[in-house]
């Protein structure tokens, strides 16, 4: 895998880009203190996972990830902050990014959130989960499934999406289902476009807000 490290703090760049290539299946990793450098890195060569420092000068973390979502989609970005204030993590997650880390995170969560992004395309831990109940809970979904056609999922999808949510891999899904990778991969696509979803984050969202017991 290859890792980028955005932040403009010299000593925690360092800390971390050290840090991030002791781990398995990291080969290589690169470093940048600010968004425009993110993006002439990622334009040279495209990386699997960004640790994307939200505060940073020039360009900063959300204008950044905004870019690369669109431009660069299969790029995986997991923000970087001091900020634990639910609105902000949601607001994150809105964003499209594909996971959400506190800075002063153990370096065994840092692993994991990296290898759950290119596995599963999203890092759920719990400030993400609190953070997006908690918003849903707020906002007037109510009022507004009067107004929108309700969505019509399959059993199938149904059973695709909440394994999705439980965090397994589409080898997993398959093996638990018995059926192809593939066919779980149509499923996905299908979910994805009947939920207008960008990515698995959005199929989590959704899942939330219409309280899968997952």
């Amino acid at each position: 895998m290859k890792v980028y490290i955005a932040d403009d703090q010299n000593l925690f760049r360092k800390g971390m880009s050290s840090l991030v290539s002791s781990f398995k299946g990291v080969t290589e990793v690169k470093e940048a203190e600010n968004g425009k450098e993110v993006i002439r890195l990622v334009k040279q060569s495209a990386p699997h996972v960004i640790l994307m420092d939200y505060r940073m000068p020039v360009m900063d973390g959300a204008a950044c990830s905004e870019y690369i979502i669109a431009h660069f989609p299969q790029v995986k970005i997991i923000m970087l902050s001091m900020n634990d204030e639910q609105h902000f993590v949601y607001q994150m997650m809105e964003l499209g990014v594909h996971g959400y880390l506190l800075k002063n995170a153990e370096p065994e969560e840092v692993e994991e959130a990296i290898q759950a992004v290119v596995e599963k395309d999203f890092y759920y831990n719990h400030l993400v989960m609190s953070a997006t109940r908690n918003a849903l809970k707020h906002r007037k979904y109510l009022e507004e499934k009067k107004t929108l056609p309700k969505i019509a999922l399959t059993q199938r999808e149904k059973e695709v999406l909440l394994l999705i949510c439980k965090e397994l891999t589409a080898k997993e899904i398959a093996d638990r289902l018995f059926i192809s990778e593939r066919t779980v991969n149509h499923h996905r696509a299908n979910l994805m476009e009947k939920i207008g979803a960008r990515n698995t984050v959005g199929l989590v969202k959704y899942a939330i807000e219409n309280h899968f017991p997952f």
